[in-house]
């Protein structure tokens, strides 16, 4: 297995010690899947780099290649409880994103996502931080629309099992324009659509992940319904580019701005393609349909295109190349498996 490239697709600066410090970046959520990354890129650009997490969904082996830079550490923290640090940009990125992790404790993930963005929003309303908010796509529902718009304004079930996430997430984008409005606080919210890459768990429970290590143990593909329904799957190297530029782009600039990648793919042929790329011997199998499963997602990118000069530059079959080389190597280890 290749050693995974950080920043992969776009130029990055990697004498990191000629840099200059850009000052204090907090990513809550940083030892997650995105946060990870993103922790990553930001030492990449210079900025000193605080790693909040209560590993609840985070692992430390996402960012332990981190801990020896001098200008990287780890608090261990719950946003639902109130935090001071000091930082001039703060990501907030903590909250559980796949199926299992959020249905796993709904109550548990609504608080995350709103008490979460009130700690958050106060702790940059105190040190006059740039506040950026990952929101998602399932703000939208299961949308009667196509491709969804930041104005659209969704279609949600607001008591059925996804709601935790969906309502959480809708609640803290209300708390975060809010808070710039009452407070003044310098906010951005960026809505993120399906993202995969290195650094997902192998119990992780979305779609490409369960694919890639089905497929790679040989056992049934499972799709949940017809398999007609569609995704847009972005890298996240993508999505992290986006954000960092979001994070750039001005005090006029707020969002929301739907941040992912525009193709569109059935979850039968992201299955086929997967089957492909590892040479698999699965069968794609199919189960019950889950209940308020969208049955599209495909986002507008004219604003981020417009606003943030950004759009996606990996295309499916490389990005789940990348991602396969990486589940290959968790799964021929049964040690570094574990470790996520």
């Amino acid at each position: 297995m290749r050693s995974f490239v950080p920043g992969e697709g776009y130029s990055e600066v990697k004498n990191i010690a000629v840099l200059k410090n850009l000052g204090a970046a907090l990513v809550n959520g940083g030892a997650g899947f995105l946060g990870s990354h993103l922790c990553e890129r930001l030492l990449l650009r210079g900025h000193s780099v605080i790693c909040l997490d209560n590993f609840s969904t985070g692992r430390r082996a996402n960012v332990e290649h981190l801990t020896s830079h001098p200008h990287f550490r780890i608090i261990e923290h719950d946003v639902r409880q109130p935090f001071d640090i000091e930082a001039s940009l703060i990501f907030n990125f903590a909250s559980p994103a796949s199926p299992p992790d959020y249905q796993r404790d709904p109550v548990g993930t609504l608080l995350t996502n709103v008490l979460g963005a009130v700690n958050t929003l106060d702790c940059a309303r105190k040190t006059g931080a740039i506040v950026v908010q990952s929101s998602t796509s399932e703000v939208y529902g299961d949308p009667t629309q196509s491709p969804q718009r930041e104005s659209y304004c969704g279609n949600v079930n607001s008591i059925g099992p996804r709601a935790c996430y969906d309502e959480g997430k809708r609640s803290a984008e209300t708390l975060f324009f809010d808070y710039h409005r009452t407070y003044g606080v310098d906010i951005k919210v960026g809505r993120i659509f399906n993202t995969y890459g290195p650094r997902m768990r192998l119990d992780d429970g979305r779609v490409v992940s369960n694919f890639i290590v089905q497929a790679l143990r040989n056992t049934d593909l499972t799709i949940y319904g017809d398999g007609q329904q569609t995704r847009s799957f972005c890298y996240v190297d993508d999505l992290v580019e986006g954000f960092l530029r979001f994070s750039a782009a001005g005090s006029t600039c707020h969002g929301p701005i739907n941040l992912g990648n525009p193709g569109e793919f059935t979850v039968r042929r992201l299955a086929e393609i997967i089957r492909d790329l590892t040479n698999s011997r699965s069968r794609i199998v199919h189960l019950p349909a889950v209940v308020d499963d969208p049955r599209q997602r495909r986002p507008d990118i004219s604003r981020a295109m417009t606003e943030l000069g950004w759009q996606p530059q990996i295309e499916l079959e490389a990005g789940l190349a990348r991602t396969v080389e990486y589940f290959d190597g968790l799964l021929a280890g049964p040690e570094r498996a574990e470790a996520v």
